[in-house]
């Protein structure tokens, strides 16, 4: 069996190894000159954690991570305590989008990644999909995964109608600094005033990520650096020293990045009879429950188990259907009780409830094949 992915980015790469550890013959198309990671900092919970363990590179990704805790704070440096959640609940791994993403490539192996060969469109047909690129060149596969992102060419095709949203009025500025001449005592992240939150924590290298991000926003002006900073004042009290205004005003304009966030709308279905969607091109989401990647790379784990060498692939793919829709409706309810709840105190207990459910409910799969190996780069 043949698949084609198409996009080198987490999840893309990602179902290239779990596909490949079924025994599937992969190749991964990027339109992109080179692999790069678009952001900074990236949170990785438990869930995603056993997906990397069990495609034989869990080590590999807390080699370059450092655990961290999700707790909020109050502007006034107060803890919102969640006490009905357990400590497992707010833990997770902060890794660099980057290093992550040369790992995967790594182990998917640079050989099986095709750069500069962006997806133009495919063929069904019964028992293969013809895909086409926009170098003029075309391949033929059992299996197309569509992994391109929130604004995915393959779900333009297999679901039109449905372009990436902007998710009105909410905007994001993050960036990865050396802590270089700062004291950072501890991670913190403050749910503030004017439908702001933001915070900073340390990296395993020495470095510091620190992001802030509004909802309701009103139209941005001044430079990246000037925006972030007319904001962080709603997340300290009057007077206050803040060191997250400290870390801002230090960082490079260059190196700040700054995002209206785009949402995928729910989508009438995720696949055809060869043709399949995972992680952000089926459900882009906000990114104030930093567990898109988590959730996209759940998403690649569970066709490696569903798709094997001699499976019924139009099978397969509606089981793999059948389970993600439901879970990512329920995944959309939770998501927004945390972005509309009333209160920090609220804010705080819904995002507990959120990240609790997510690690102790992952999508059931069915048993790993036993053939199946470790993958080697």
């Amino acid at each position: 069996m043949r698949a084609v992915v198409i996009g080198a980015g987490i999840v893309g790469l990602t179902s290239g190894i779990a596909l490949r550890r079924s025994g599937i013959d992969v190749v991964v198309h990027e339109h992109a000159p080179e692999i790069r990671a678009a952001g900074a900092g990236l949170g990785l919970w438990a869930n995603a954690l056993s997906v990397f363990d069990e495609l034989g590179i869990g080590e590999q990704v807390r080699a370059i991570g450092k655990p961290s805790e999700m707790y909020f704070h109050d502007p006034a440096g107060r803890l919102l305590d969640t006490p009905e959640f357990g400590a497992e609940d707010h833990q997770y791994l902060l890794v660099h989008r980057a290093k992550l993403t040369d790992l995967l490539a790594d182990t998917v192996g640079r050989d099986n990644i095709r750069l500069a060969t962006g997806f133009q469109s495919y063929d069904e047909h019964d028992d293969h999909v013809t895909v086409r690129f926009t170098d003029g060149t075309s391949e033929d596969a059992d299996v197309l995964v569509g992994a391109d992102g929130a604004y995915s060419a393959v779900r333009a095709q297999l679901v039109p109608g449905f372009p990436a949203q902007e998710h009105a009025g909410h905007q994001v500025w993050r960036a990865v600094i050396p802590a270089t001449g700062f004291t950072v005592p501890e991670n913190r992240l403050i749910l503030g005033y004017n439908r702001c939150r933001g915070g900073y924590v340390r990296t395993y290298d020495g470095h510091v990520y620190w992001l802030l991000n509004q909802f309701d926003s009103p139209p941005l002006t001044g430079t990246r650096k000037q925006q972030a900073l007319e904001r962080v004042v709603h997340l300290q009290e009057e007077g206050q020293d803040s060191l997250l205004a400290d870390l801002i005003a230090a960082t490079p304009e260059e190196q700040i990045l700054q995002n209206q966030i785009m949402l995928v709308p729910p989508l009438p279905h995720w696949v055809s009879g060869r043709v399949v969607l995972a992680g952000d091109s089926a459900h882009a989401m906000s990114p104030h429950i930093t567990a898109g990647a988590t959730l996209g790379i759940e998403d690649a784990a569970l066709l490696g188990h569903l798709l094997a060498p001699g499976a019924d692939v139009p099978a397969a793919l509606a089981r793999y259907q059948a389970i993600q829709i439901p879970r990512y409706e329920h995944v959309a309810e939770l998501s927004a009780a945390v972005e509309h709840a009333p209160t920090p105190e609220e804010f705080a207990r819904h995002y507990a409830a959120f990240s609790h459910w997510m690690i102790s409910q992952q999508p059931q799969r069915p048993e790993m094949h036993p053939e199946k190996h470790t993958v080697q780069a």
